[in-house]
């Protein structure tokens, strides 16, 4: 009877791309990190706490190497590691922030870049909260077809439509050299690119999108944001329900999947120091497609730190 080490007969638990899972960040570049939390978004489509779950799951499709754009592994080149999920209850609010916050801070203090998986939009604040503590002066580049910086009253202040509200006001990021891009559909409320403009800043809807075309907005944010710290913010509603159903709050008439990968990968060269993914709502999914779409995106997103590090 052959001889097995026990590596051999057992399987750990299941992690991005198949990343080592430790909190330890000896070596890493980069670390993902759970954010269970859907309680931001408003009481339909609850279920994106299960996203971080459904996205590892579904990484396993995602093969490392990519022969035309990328011959190499991202998970080996950063020492990617998985350090699980935060630990909090989606019911408090205060206190799940302020979790992942410190969650998010303990990977920015070793030097290690964040790269989230949410959990509904509002994981966006914290997150943003824990890279400002680093980097001082940071951008925010948030692909959604929402701006989520949409007013609020002291008894809902904390949803998954205000987190860039509180961001501005905060002093997280700076509005003016932030950007909404993708923004469409309609609204519960009149005005509301003009109040996020009103905050400072930029938005590019899909309209213009589509009209400018691709390298004429990314040779934008290129100019723009280059040699400053961006915090990159991808919401999984910016793709067309089509090819991601399993969102929050879907609108039609949204990026195909080869529209965001070229997105993506058109970004090259920004100073990336912070990604969340966000909005998969394994409930409302079909046949793990959005979750595997948002696994693709992560990829996307490690290779683009590979590129930050040149």
């Amino acid at each position: 009877m052959a001889e097995f080490s026990d590596a051999e007969l057992h399987t750990g638990p299941v992690t991005f791309m198949g990343a080592p899972y430790t909190l330890d960040l000896t070596g890493a570049e980069a670390a993902v990190l759970g954010v269970p939390f859907d309680c931001g978004t408003h009481p339909f489509r609850i279920g994106s706490r299960q996203g971080p779950n459904a996205i590892r799951e579904q990484s396993t499709l995602v093969r490392p190497y990519d022969p035309e754009f990328a011959d190499f592994s991202p998970v080996e080149r950063l020492g990617l590691v998985d350090r699980g999920n935060v630990r909090l209850t989606p019911g408090h609010i205060v206190d799940a922030f302020e979790r992942i916050e410190a969650a998010a801070r303990r990977i920015h203090d070793a030097g290690v870049i964040p790269v989230a998986m949410g959990g509904d939009g509002s994981i966006s604040l914290p997150l943003m909260r824990a890279a400002a503590s680093r980097y001082p002066g940071v951008a925010a580049l948030h692909f959604d077809s929402h701006t989520d910086a949409y007013g609020y009253t002291e008894d809902d202040k904390w949803n998954s439509a205000t987190q860039f509200t509180h961001a501005a006001e905060e002093q997280c990021i700076i509005p003016s050299l932030s950007y909404h891009v993708g923004i469409r559909g309609s609204t519960y409320r009149q005005n509301a690119l003009g109040q996020s403009r009103m905050m400072g800043y930029n938005i590019i809807s899909f309209v213009e999108l589509s009209r400018r075309g691709f390298a004429d907005v990314l040779a934008e944010l290129r100019d723009k944001l280059n040699g400053r710290p961006v915090y990159l913010c991808f919401d999984m509603d910016v793709l067309d329900p089509s090819c991601a159903p399993g969102v929050c709050t879907p609108i039609w008439g949204g990026l195909l999947a080869r529209e965001a990968i070229e997105l993506m990968r058109g970004l090259g060269g920004l100073d990336i120091v912070g990604i969340d993914v966000n909005t998969v709502s394994p409930p409302h999914d079909v046949n793990g497609m959005t979750a595997f779409l948002a696994a693709q995106i992560i990829y996307e997103g490690l290779l683009l730190l590979c590129r930050r590090r040149g």
